[in-house]
């Protein structure tokens, strides 16, 4: 999915999913681990593989949820230099059934990755690169996306992921300009009646506690 030449590569160690982006090696949010000691308790080797595959010169983040194996694990993580960064919140509801969201924007599901991504750059200010990558989500197996415009300019956008009986929303962005129209509001509300629609059960959205190094 990731372009060419962006540095961008994604294994699995330990049981936990690592991700790398050398374009963005002071971004903690794509250099970043996912799952530690959640499949398997998390070992000294595990940390050492971790270590090596992100290497010198990378920022980089262990997202670690409360149920963690090892227990003392955030205390390892702190031996080999990590400190405690801010905490996110997960939360889950039953999917469908969205309470009502008014707003004076329109709200559409995309099959074009065109508006989806401009409204993603602009609304987070990445990086030009990043605009081509999300452009390729919106008709991918699985997602779900959406865009609120006003008239023709994309004003903000969300993605719904549905996997099974469970659905993730994320990628969130308003443009700075379309602030407080209720955008977020109303994509979420179709995100969520879209992920009863995929056959999803509960819809997710992140996040844990994240230690950086």
């Amino acid at each position: 999915l990731a372009p060419a030449g962006l540095g961008a590569r994604a294994v699995e160690l330990g049981g936990a999913l690592c991700i790398r982006l050398e374009a963005e090696p002071r971004s903690a949010m794509f250099n970043r681990v996912l799952g530690l000691g959640l499949r398997t308790p998390a070992t000294e080797k595990d940390l050492d593989r971790i270590a090596s595959f992100f290497g010198e010169g990378i920022a980089w983040a262990v997202a670690l949820a409360p149920q963690a194996e090892p227990a003392d694990l955030s205390s390892r993580l702190e031996r080999r230099g990590y400190t405690s960064g801010y905490g996110w919140t997960k939360f889950t509801r039953a999917a469908g059934n969205a309470p009502a969201a008014p707003t004076g924007l329109r709200v559409e599901r995309v099959q074009q990755g065109e508006a989806f991504a401009e409204a993603f750059v602009r609304g987070y200010g990445t990086p030009e690169f990043f605009r081509d990558w999300v452009a390729r989500l919106p008709g991918r197996p699985g997602w779900h996306c959406f865009v609120a415009f006003e008239d023709t300019d994309p004003a903000g956008a969300g993605a719904l992921y549905a996997s099974g009986t469970v659905g993730w929303v994320g990628i969130a962005a308003t443009v700075p300009e379309h602030r407080r129209k209720g955008a977020q509001n109303a994509i979420l509300a179709a995100r969520i009646d879209a992920a009863a629609e995929a056959g999803c059960e509960v819809v997710a959205m992140e996040g844990v506690r994240v230690a950086r190094r």
